[in-house]
């Protein structure tokens, strides 16, 4: 039978002449080795070493035999046949298994009370002892050869469970072989046990004892059975994981994945450090993805311990694909984010990917601007076609339009206002607000609808209501006599009211042959500085040459 000696607090090992036996030593254990009162040399067999008879005693059989006054437990001197020189041993006498008696039949060969020797030793300490022997010691298997070699030795193993049972075992016809023989074990017969509790024998690798933590190949990041209550039992050592009914090293778990020197749970992924791969374990097998990267909209980072693709604020999906979670800058306010800057937003029944908005938080938060003219960023031409202003053109950090398509999408969903800031070079801020506004689709040529207006800046957009927008080549506004887009050089709703009647020369009129036309009373994606007709004006003769222009729009609450 064997036994694992990690299940146990092996405490002493002793050999004596009759016979070997365990014995529970109060908190200690034994293992001794008596030798067969009846026996003689020729009892053991072909290669057993015959020698000289010593003045020592041979084994504590001797030791005990010849005691006249005591034979009480405790340290003494022997020399068994043939051994160069007499060391001492220690001799018990205690009686602690039914039956046995191991007075003056005992030398001790292997010892562990308290752990004041190291037993994690080479070959060298094992073959000459160590250790102390009022504690912990190994006698050395060299003597423990010369020992079992001159009598027929019986082996006796003392232990005491981690519950404070105690076992004993015994084992018949121990001998050990020579160093030439790498002392090799020549002979152990009849085993038999006895004790408070049976021995349990542990399989393979594993360790008796309070298991406070199990982990698996299926579950390698979580205790498990009856480990998580710190029951008795066998368990897999440090460093090993419970494979079935195995206890094998990480490496030889069926979801191991070398890559990142890890073991993947049953049934979850396991992402690498730069997200550029992941693999899955299903059914205890390992299946690299074919193909994993992150979203345009999420970043390789690390959440709730976990690698993996992550969706960025206000978006939500598996990392892989993200999905905008807000509609609009609104959204993004009441989201918590009170600091003007750039967002990314998706519409409602918006097919696109999401895209990104400039969000300001002024004026009770939450504006979506569309336009912008910030009088910094002169290099952006407002003068673009018909595709440019679907699209959207220019920077956030500058001068921009966001695109018509956008902006039509965005104020379907819900009620909008818009609010227009101007301002000209050293004038104060103006503004002007509107409580309705909304653009159609494409089909209907973004036309528009406003209404409810209300500020200082004057209302510059009375007459744009119900008209389409018009770009240099499409040319949306009513008139047949002239291109009002291409005529003030930019691109806007323009309107077809005044598309016969000829007026004074003034920022907001174009010179048109020999007579002076207009086509709106605000044009905000004019020319900076530019001439009559052509410049950034609102509300025609109040507001002419404008050095910053913001249009931006939030629900109408």
């Amino acid at each position: 039978m064997e036994f694992n000696h990690q299940i146990l607090k092996i405490v002493s090992v002793f050999i004596a002449a009759c016979f070997v036996m365990i014995s529970y030593v109060g908190a200690a254990n034994a293992l001794q080795i008596n030798v067969g009162a009846a026996s003689t040399v020729e009892d053991v067999g072909q290669g057993v070493f015959f020698y000289q008879q010593s003045e020592y005693p041979r084994d504590c059989h001797e030791v005990i035999s010849g005691c006249t006054s005591s034979n009480s437990s405790g340290v003494y001197v022997i020399k068994p046949d043939g051994y160069p020189e007499p060391f001492d041993v220690y001799c018990s006498n205690e009686d602690r298994s039914s039956g046995w008696t191991v007075c003056m039949k005992h030398s001790v060969i292997h010892r562990r009370a308290e752990s004041m020797a190291g037993f994690g030793r080479g070959w060298e300490d094992y073959k000459r002892g160590f250790g102390f022997l009022s504690s912990d010691y190994w006698i050395g298997i060299d003597k423990l050869s010369f020992i079992t070699n001159q009598a027929v030795y019986d082996l006796h193993i003392g232990m005491e469970l981690s519950n404070g049972s105690s076992i004993l075992i015994t084992y018949s016809g121990f001998r050990i072989g020579d160093e030439w023989d790498n002392y090799r074990l020549l002979s152990i017969e009849e085993f038999s046990a006895d004790g408070d509790d049976a021995l349990t024998s542990c399989p393979g690798n594993m360790v008796y004892g309070n298991c406070t933590c199990q982990q698996t190949c299926d579950e390698p990041n979580r205790c498990s059975g009856d480990c998580d209550r710190g029951a008795e039992r066998c368990y897999c050592p440090t460093g090993f994981l419970l494979d079935r009914h195995d206890c094998v090293s990480p490496r030889d778990c069926p979801c191991f994945w070398p890559g990142v020197n890890t073991v993947i749970q049953n049934g979850q992924s396991f992402v690498n450090d730069d997200c550029t791969e992941r693999r899955n374990c299903t059914e205890r097998r390992l299946i690299r993805e074919e193909l994993y990267q992150c979203d345009l909209n999420a970043r390789c980072t690390v959440r709730h311990d976990v690698q993996g693709c992550y969706c960025d604020v206000g978006f939500e999906g598996d990392g892989q694909n993200c999905e905008s979670i807000f509609k609009d800058c609104y959204d993004v306010y009441i989201a918590g984010h009170t600091q003007d800057g750039i967002y990314t937003v998706r519409p409602t029944d918006w097919n696109g990917p999401p895209f990104t908005v400039s969000c300001v938080t002024d004026n009770g938060g939450g504006w979506t601007v569309f336009q912008r003219r910030n009088g910094i960023d002169r290099g952006t031409s407002f003068y673009q076609n018909w595709t440019s202003y679907r699209e959207g053109f220019g920077s956030f950090s500058g001068d921009f339009w966001l695109g018509n398509e956008k902006l039509h999408y965005l104020t379907r969903q819900r009620d909008y206002k818009l609010r227009v800031d101007i301002q000209t070079s050293g004038s104060t801020p103006k503004y002007a607000e509107y409580t309705s506004f909304a653009t159609a689709g494409e089909n209907d040529e973004y036309r528009l609808s406003i209404s409810g207006y209300s500020g200082d800046a004057a209302d510059g957009m009375r007459s744009a209501d119900g008209t389409a927008f018009s770009t240099y080549d499409s040319d949306n506004d009513g008139c047949d006599i002239h291109n009002c887009a291409a005529e003030h050089r930019g691109a806007w709703w323009y309107g077809s009211r005044w598309c016969s009647d000829n007026y004074d020369s003034y920022c907001d009129r174009f010179n048109y042959g020999s007579t002076t036309k207009r086509c709106t009373d605000s044009s905000l994606n004019g020319v900076y500085n530019g001439g009559n007709g052509v410049n950034i004006f609102w509300d025609h003769s109040r507001n002419c040459n404008l050095n910053f222009a913001e249009m931006k729009i939030r629900p109408a609450l």
